[in-house]
């Protein structure tokens, strides 16, 4: 079964951890199976503790979600060991004409060559020119011919080399065998088979024919093998019983592993002219190999988005993925997919609510670690409901997952945002806790938030904060750069910011000073902030 992953947002804050937990449990639940919470970046603080408190392990983490070559369908041919015979490379190639080329591999797996059918032709061809056979194993022999040893001599030979003579003819001059170094091959041909065993010659091969008492007693130190062949066909197996590894291809592989991305193998492909590539894994061990039409129509990745359906904020790759569905709170945004999907955007606090109310909807009850799971994430997306984005739906489910969980309401809320989030921290990491890109008429935002109980001592950071904005406007091109820090307390954000603070005034309706505004009231970033800013660029 495919998996499907679920992804909330870059730089996920807990409710987008939360509901891509949520949601894949749902529905792993109801029986699909193969769904997969996910992330596009590290935990925060926040976070971290919630899940440690409920007993959960944080979802797998997604850097990138571009197709690649573990997706496609690739061949996955038989790997010969490199000590395998020709011939049965060959009748692979032959029995199968989808097979191109045969992946040879070493005794631990690795890679050692290609075996294709130009290749065998090849040799084959070349063994008209040259009967010299090489040190060929008498295992190999045997084995191609179907053939076994009749005399004592055989026993002490354990590889074969000679030039090739066949179908000597009767009254043949016992001179052809002018010295050891032969390999013949002949039929019921008595004084032939005397002339060669007298020689000494190294192998007699015996084709459809028995070999009398006298012959077998007499004294020689040749090779005797008997087959069923003809000599005609006992005399090409010969060639096809050396390893593959004498005739395949070893120089200038062009390979490829299962992460490699499509594009790049794209790429690659365009710029060589081998028919298949082999394919190995993360421990050099071939899995298969991959041919241009296996590029055509790669099988792509599924995605099901939570918290967000904004391509900036999304996954790395989404237009090479599957997007099955998108389950979110905030505005429209710019995600497309190729076919219809199942979307659901609903005025809410939390995407939590709303998944919360689609168990209810399935007739499912999370169980009780869950519940309280989902419970915190909204706590924590509306600010314990002071943020002017909860409605009565945030609190009325929030209410129903605490009395599953156990869990009291207050001292939830209480554990969430009472952790310092500015000890042993950089001005980079706080700056990334929660932080989103934004494009709105031409202008390019990026906002991050910090929700806590005292902005105050955050805000004595303010130098660090402007150095590290500043490093980001220059290296991505921001119109504005803003930093939230919403005090639970205060009831109001303290934002911090770089750009121009004519737009900050028009925007907010009040005068900043030294880079800083606090907005009272200001809870929510996609409600209140970002809001504010479309309406003054329109």
């Amino acid at each position: 079964m495919d998996q499907v992953f679920v992804t909330g947002h870059r730089n996920p804050d807990t409710d987008s951890i939360v509901s891509a937990m949520s949601y894949a449990a749902l529905q792993n639940a109801l029986g699909e199976r193969g769904y997969v919470a996910s992330r596009l970046g590290h935990l925060n603080d926040e976070s971290k503790r919630i899940l440690e408190r409920f007993g959960f392990e944080p979802p797998v983490y997604i850097k990138d979600m571009r197709t690649q070559v573990l997706d496609l369908d690739y061949d996955t041919p038989p790997a010969l060991s490199a000590a395998l015979t020709v011939g049965r490379g060959w009748d692979i190639l032959r029995n199968d004409p989808a097979i191109t080329a045969i992946p040879v591999t070493n005794e631990d797996g690795s890679l050692y060559g290609m075996l294709s059918s130009g290749d065998v032709a090849s040799y084959d061809m070349q063994t008209i020119e040259d009967p010299m056979v090489r040190d060929v194993p008498l295992f190999n022999l045997l084995s191609v011919l179907e053939g076994r040893v009749l005399n004592d001599a055989g026993a002490c030979v354990d590889s074969v080399s000679g030039e090739l003579i066949l179908g000597l003819p009767k009254g043949a001059d016992q001179q052809l065998f002018d010295h050891e170094n032969y390999i013949a091959v002949c039929g019921d041909q008595p004084e032939v088979i005397r002339w060669a065993l007298e020689s000494n010659i190294h192998v007699l091969i015996l084709c459809e024919a028995e070999l009398s008492p006298e012959l077998r007693n007499l004294e020689t130190r040749t090779c005797i093998i008997s087959t069923p062949f003809s000599a005609y066909r006992a005399a090409r197996l010969i060639f096809q019983s050396i390893p593959i590894a004498r005739i395949c291809q070893t120089e200038n592989l062009v390979t490829f592993r299962l992460t490699d991305w499509l594009d790049d193998v794209k790429e690659v492909v365009s710029k060589t002219r081998y028919r298949c590539y082999p394919i190995l894994d993360e421990k050099d061990q071939v899995v298969g190999t991959l041919s241009r039409y296996h590029l055509i129509k790669p099988r792509r990745k599924k995605v099901v988005l939570v918290d967000h359906n904004e391509a900036a904020q999304s996954v790395p790759g989404l237009d090479q993925v599957e997007i099955l569905g998108i389950i979110d709170h905030h505005r429209l945004a710019d995600i497309q997919s190729t076919n219809p999907i199942f979307f659901r955007n609903e005025i809410v606090g939390s995407t939590n609510t709303i998944v919360a109310e689609m168990y209810q909807e399935k007739g499912l009850m999370p169980s009780k670690k869950m519940a309280g799971l989902m419970c915190a994430a909204i706590l924590s997306d509306t600010v314990i409901f002071k943020s002017p984005t909860a409605t009565p739906r945030d609190r009325a489910i929030a209410e129903r997952l605490a009395r599953i969980a156990g869990v009291d309401l207050e001292e939830l809320g209480k554990f969430i945002f009472a952790s310092s989030l500015g000890e042993g921290k950089t001005a980079r990491d706080l700056l990334y806790t929660d932080f989103k890109d934004f494009h709105i008429a031409g202008h390019y935002l990026g906002v991050g938030q910090i929700t806590c109980v005292d902005s105050v001592s955050i805000l004595s950071r303010k130098d660090e904060f402007l150095a590290e904005m500043e490093k980001a406007r220059t290296e991505k091109g921001y119109s504005i750069m803003i930093l939230m820090l919403t005090d639970v307390l205060l009831e109001g954000t303290q934002i911090i910011f770089l750009g121009d603070p004519d737009d900050i005034a028009q925007a907010f309706g009040a005068e900043p000073k030294d880079n800083t505004l606090f907005l009272p009231g200001v809870m929510s970033r996609k409600k209140q902030v970002i809001p504010m800013l479309s309406a003054l660029w329109g």
